[in-house]
């Protein structure tokens, strides 16, 4: 190599380095445990914004791949069924009970400052829960939930904020 190639590449720019976003750590302890009666086997149950309304009994399901959302509410929320696109996928639940959606809607979803589109399925079928969020959701919020501790939380900016069970 000669001294000009090796002077040519000595000189090139440096790469450019990527620009690393600092996120808050979301994490639990013994302290997110105040005002829970402790041992408990709750669900996790919160009150969140749907579609602009204050929905309260909302189930944050862990194990479902599926947000569900009930007939009434569904109505309460003046939506029109002519709205739904249609949802052939039938559900399952854990007593082997097959329920068909009646079809499903997407809704801005909203915990603190935080909306979120969400696909629903909407469903007529009894619960003692208003809607179910499942995984997509937590996902697309960046959101963990405890059960343990009762509380939900969620990256906003450079903090992390919470929704309590009720």
């Amino acid at each position: 190599m000669s001294i000009i190639q090796q002077i040519a590449e000595d000189s090139s720019p440096a790469p450019k380095r990527s620009r690393m976003e600092i996120r808050p750590t979301l994490s639990f302890s013994d302290e997110d445990k105040f005002r829970t009666v402790q041992p408990h086997n709750d669900a996790l149950v919160v009150t969140l914004k749907i579609g602009g309304y204050d929905v309260k009994r909302v189930l944050v399901d862990q194990g479902s791949g599926a947000e569900i959302i009930y007939l009434d509410l569904y109505k309460g929320l003046k939506l029109k069924l002519e709205d739904l696109a249609n949802s052939k996928s039938p559900l399952v639940g854990f007593d082997g009970t097959v329920v068909v959606p009646i079809g499903q809607i997407r809704l801005p979803f909203q915990a603190g400052l935080e909306v979120v589109d969400v696909e629903f399925i909407v469903v007529d079928a009894y619960s003692p829960y208003i809607a179910i969020v499942a995984r997509p959701w937590l996902h697309a919020m960046g959101a963990i939930s405890s059960t343990l501790h009762l509380k939900e939380k969620y990256p906003s900016g450079d903090r992390v904020e919470k929704v309590v069970g009720s």
